[in-house]
């Protein structure tokens, strides 16, 4: 019976729950009263409860209990295995990356490495309440003591179908590794690319960002109109000359760019008071932030008499609690 399928089993169980009322009511109407009555008493005798406040009294109606003894409660535990096998096999699919991801706003990593176990931190750190997933071709979950918040999706990351499963149009941004397990860079861009143009051909409004083993390879994920990417081992390259001539540097950089130091960089808001940069800078300074760019322009700071553009994005370093103050978030 242990291979029954489960419809075959509800099924049976449902006819078998109706049947056992239709015929105590019908050996013992006055015991009972109503249908209904005999349906709680055939359920409370099956689940082994026995309240007391039904039960047989002629002859025949003791046989019938007997009979639910028998085969009511058999009936019911295997149905009771059932739910445990299926509530484990659940947790072995989810485990095997097989389950689909069923949020939104959530980031996806996709390719696991120590590049992107750093990343879950991260990104815990600047929004605790993110959902992650984890999409790489790997048959097991990479962090199965956080699988509450991180969903795992095991697959090639260039499939649709991959890519639909972790709920790609849903997301709120996609970053792609590098794959450790491709010796040559080259391929290992190639791969990025790849996927790269799958996520944009599918979800073209999801951020994307992808690290890039080899930087001759940028243009081509411009092509493909990728939002950021960063040289894999350009960053790391300049930090240790910057650590070896210029003493305190890298230190600096690495708590602008770590959520776990107290000061971070945010983008802000532009007041509509004010005109200026210059105006920008005093508003901000006095609030206890640092404004240091527009988008990408650092050297707004000796642009303190031009104007605001519209389409300006003001980046400030501060602490949370600061940041939190000038945008009014609690």
């Amino acid at each position: 019976m242990t291979h029954i399928k489960k419809r075959t089993i509800i099924l049976g169980i449902v006819l078998f729950v109706a049947f056992s009322a239709t015929v105590a009511y019908v050996l013992e109407p006055d015991t009972f009263g109503s249908w209904f009555n005999s349906f709680y008493w055939v359920m409370t005798t099956m689940a082994t409860v026995g309240y007391g406040d039904f039960f047989a009294k002629t002859a025949i109606g003791k046989i019938f209990t007997i009979f639910l003894y028998i085969f009511g409660i058999g009936l019911l535990s295997l149905v009771i295995g059932k739910v445990i096998d299926s509530i484990a096999e659940i947790g072995r699919q989810r485990r095997a990356g097989k389950l689909p991801f069923v949020g939104e706003h959530h980031v996806i990593l996709i390719n696991w490495s120590k590049k992107a176990q750093a990343a879950v931190g991260e990104v815990l750190s600047y929004t605790p309440d993110c959902q992650i997933v984890i999409i790489d071709e790997s048959g097991y979950h990479p962090l199965e003591q956080m699988k509450s918040r991180c969903h795992f999706i095991s697959g090639d990351p260039s499939s649709d179908d991959i890519l639909v499963k972790a709920g790609l149009a849903r997301a709120r941004a996609a970053i792609i590794f590098g794959d450790v397990r491709i010796d040559e860079a080259a391929l290992v861009d190639g791969k990025s690319l790849l996927i790269a143009s799958s996520i944009e051909r599918i979800a073209p409004n999801v951020h994307t960002t992808v690290e890039i083993m080899q930087e001759k390879n940028v243009q081509n994920f411009r092509h493909v109109q990728v939002n950021e990417f960063v040289l894999s081992h350009d960053a790391v390259s300049r930090l240790a000359v910057r650590a070896a001539l210029q003493e305190g540097n890298p230190e600096v950089i690495a708590q602008l760019i770590s959520r776990s130091h107290g000061d971070d960089i945010y983008e802000v808001p532009v007041d509509r008071a004010w005109k200026t940069y210059g105006d920008a800078f005093q508003g901000l300074l006095r609030q206890g932030a640092t404004l240091i760019a527009d988008r990408h322009d650092l050297g707004i700071n000796r642009k303190l008499t031009e104007p605001i553009p519209a389409e300006a994005r003001l980046y400030i370093v501060s602490d949370e609690a600061t940041y939190r103050k000038i945008t009014g978030k609690r």
